[in-house]
């Protein structure tokens, strides 16, 4: 017994140790962006557009990444959900491992590897675009759409689907007014996620939407200033100046990431209940 009792503690322990180290580097984190970028938040930087010399600012570039991600939110979401629906509610088990471990696969591909195929496809030939930019991102978003919309579904209870074949709804009818509705929080809380992931992307920004005007532009046909890219292109300037405001776009940022984390762990945490009472 001593020496379980010590083998259990010694499991506590490091486990404990692991998760304080997690949560510290994220302090670390907030805490030196907080630092670096906190003091260059204002309304000029906020509303002016970037500019390769001198002060300027990331409104055009916060325009452009709303438009970007916005645009992929359409392209990915809709599909995504579909998709875990169908492997979720209508595939048969051979069929629905398949697409699942595709959907795997595709989410551990490097995201500079979907910028140069979106960059092959859409770019070469023609220019980069706000288009082709949205591509990339909705690749990088319908893994994490289709998988976490998958979960979530999986854990309605069954005894509540049976109930709406039970009263003879069909099985697409039962799945639209029941299983869906019932998750729905959860498949909200994916889709923020997946927001939350593509808005911090980079890679495939670089190859596809880059090159643009200090100015805003708001024509998707055409390169699209966006945050990311701002953020690698203040960075690499000789410029202290630029090389602080990196830093406060990075803390708008970090900031935006946080905040629809909260809102998708609030989601989750409603969901759990919802589901728990229907249980």
């Amino acid at each position: 017994m001593r020496r379980r009792h010590a083998i259990n503690r010694a499991v506590e322990v490091s486990c404990w140790t692991a998760a304080l180290l997690a949560v510290a580097v994220l302090a670390i984190v907030l805490v030196s962006i907080a630092l670096k970028g906190a003091g260059e938040i204002n309304l000029d930087f906020l509303t002016q557009n970037t500019s390769s010399f001198g002060v300027g600012g990331i409104g055009n570039a916060l325009v452009g990444t709303g438009i970007l991600i916005g645009l992929a939110a359409l392209m990915a979401i809709p599909v995504g959900i579909l998709i875990a629906i169908y492997t979720s509610e209508f595939a048969g088990r051979r069929s629905g491992f398949v697409i699942r471990y595709v959907l795997d696969i595709l989410n551990g591909v490097p995201t500079i590897i979907t910028g140069i195929f979106v960059f092959a496809l859409l770019v070469v030939g023609h220019q980069q675009s706000g288009w082709a930019g949205a591509v990339g991102l909705a690749i990088v978003m319908l893994p994490l759409v289709a998988r976490s919309c998958h979960e979530v579904l999986a854990l309605v209870p069954g005894h509540v689907k049976e109930a709406g074949l039970a009263l003879g709804a069909s099985r697409w009818r039962t799945t639209l007014s029941v299983t869906v509705p019932t998750a729905l929080s959860g498949m909200i809380t994916g889709a923020l996620l997946a927001v939350a992931r593509a808005v911090g992307e980079t890679a495939p920004l670089l190859l596809v939407t880059s090159i643009y005007p200090d100015l805003l532009v708001t024509d998707p046909s055409q390169p699209l200033p966006n945050v990311t890219v701002t953020i690698f292109r203040y960075s690499e300037t000789p410029d202290p100046v630029k090389h602080a405001q990196a830093w406060g776009a990075a803390f708008i940022l970090i900031l935006f990431v946080l905040a629809l984390s909260i809102v998708a762990r609030s989601l989750s945490a409603r969901m759990r209940r919802r589901l728990g009472a229907a249980r």
